[in-house]
């Protein structure tokens, strides 16, 4: 008998990449909690990867972490046929592996914008590719973008930039899909005390971005977990080919 999640029906999988990164485990959690079995991929520590499987089965569902660079081909298409392989189906997928180098355009080293790219743009194509041939009817997918593209901040043009392009190519992709049944979004969070925003983050800086929401405060990864969750749930299905803007009313 396949198990089934927690409202009853069949089991639904969903496939979180960067799925070590503050938000993306906290995501990878919420999912859990809605009832999906979760697969992580992650570029980096499998301790980090082991620990939000832990999460995963915390919540009583089936985990399972597999390494993989989101730029390369051979490694994606491994990637989803692994998790294929090991939970038989795949039903959502949440890109948000993306890394960010701080420069002034004048003195942004061009090994930095290649790598920033290749990442969040080159990358973001390829999982995309791989998800719309790969996702069920039915299902979704979203991408992780930023609230940069709206505010343009100073000494990020490189990183604003691919995040745009995910933009773009996220609205574009919910057209390419029409008949199958699957919703493509983005979700664009504004500044989010993630451990690593934290680390790098002097406290006054942090005050200061907390002071640009009506809501003074930072942004959390469960509510950006939550966006997330409402889209890929029964409830977003009506939402498609949109950016929703995760960043407490910073304009």
């Amino acid at each position: 008998m396949t198990p089934g999640d927690a409202t009853g029906g069949p089991t639904r999988t969903a496939l979180v990449t960067g799925g070590t990164g503050g938000m993306g485990r906290v995501i990878a959690a919420k999912l859990a909690a809605d009832g999906f079995d979760v697969a992580v991929a992650y570029f980096g520590t499998k301790d980090l990867a082991d620990a939000t499987v832990g999460e995963i089965a915390a919540q009583g569902r089936r985990g399972a972490a597999f390494a993989a660079d989101v730029a390369d081909e051979e490694a994606v298409s491994a990637l989803f046929d692994a998790v294929e392989d090991h939970f038989e189906n795949l039903d959502v997928v949440v890109h948000t592996a993306g890394i960010n180098r701080s420069a002034a355009l004048v003195d942004l080293d061009m090994t930095d914008f290649d790598a920033i790219h290749r990442v969040n743009v080159r990358g973001t194509f390829v999982v995309d590719q791989h998800a719309g041939r790969r996702v069920r009817e039915g299902g979704s997918i979203v991408n992780i973008s930023s609230h940069v593209v709206r505010v343009s901040p100073p000494e990020l043009s490189a990183y604003t930039a691919s995040k745009a392009a995910v933009d773009a190519v996220t609205r574009i992709f919910a057209k390419e899909l029409r008949g199958r049944d699957i919703t493509v979004n983005a979700v664009a969070p504004g500044p989010t005390a993630t451990t690593a925003f934290l680390d790098s983050t002097p406290p006054e800086e942090q005050q200061q971005l907390a002071s640009l929401s009506p809501l003074g405060r930072l942004g959390r990864p469960d509510d950006i977990a939550a966006v997330v969750s409402f889209l890929v749930g029964p409830a977003g299905r009506w939402v498609n080919g949109q950016v929703v803007y995760a960043n407490g009313g910073v304009v």
